[in-house]
């Protein structure tokens, strides 16, 4: 791998994004954790909680020669409904918000753009938060590579596993082997 860049994007449980980014060539690290939020290390309890103004995020790190940030946009607006307004499916509140979090100038361009042309297309408003990453906290343990450790939980049958389908059927050519 050359040099690796990094983006961060809240769709949602964490376990969910994570699992569908891992799926992508290019991808060297998808680490589960919160931000947008004023909590300094926050607990997945505080988070929860709904008080701390963090999202459950995935951080991304990937290689710009093998996979663009463009892409990783299609991923993350194709597993997640951006029009869903702090809440994703069963999961409801301001830490499953649909959140861009942009480390430059670059990154902000691209997902403001992206966002404009969803909001094109779609009906209902496009909602998702576009600001700047601050700071990431990573989260517990045993929140990492959740899904590959849980494949099995009821949840991530329900929800994860649609997500890494949809991402294995549309972006085939992207897969990692």
């Amino acid at each position: 791998m050359g040099s690796t860049q990094t983006a961060t994007f809240g769709g949602g449980c964490f376990w969910c994004v994570e699992a569908a980014f891992k799926e992508l060539d290019g991808i060297s690290e998808v680490t589960s954790g919160y931000a947008g939020g004023e909590t300094a290390d926050p607990t997945y309890e505080q988070v929860c909680s709904g008080n701390t103004g963090h999202a459950e995020v995935v951080q991304v790190e990937y290689d710009p020669a093998v996979v663009g940030y463009d892409e990783l946009l299609d991923v993350f607006f194709a597993v997640h409904d951006p029009t869903q307004l702090n809440r994703q499916g069963p999961d409801v509140g301001t830490q499953y918000r649909s959140i861009v979090l942009f480390h430059d100038d670059e990154q902000e361009r691209q997902a403001s753009a992206y966002i404009e042309a969803l909001d094109e297309e779609y009906d209902d408003d496009v909602v998702t938060e576009l600001v700047p990453l601050e700071t990431f906290y990573e989260a517990e343990k045993h929140h990492q590579d959740y899904f590959e450790k849980n494949p099995n939980d009821a949840y991530c049958q329900f929800h994860a596993s649609p997500k890494i389908e949809k991402v294995r059927e549309k972006f085939a050519d992207k897969l990692a082997n």
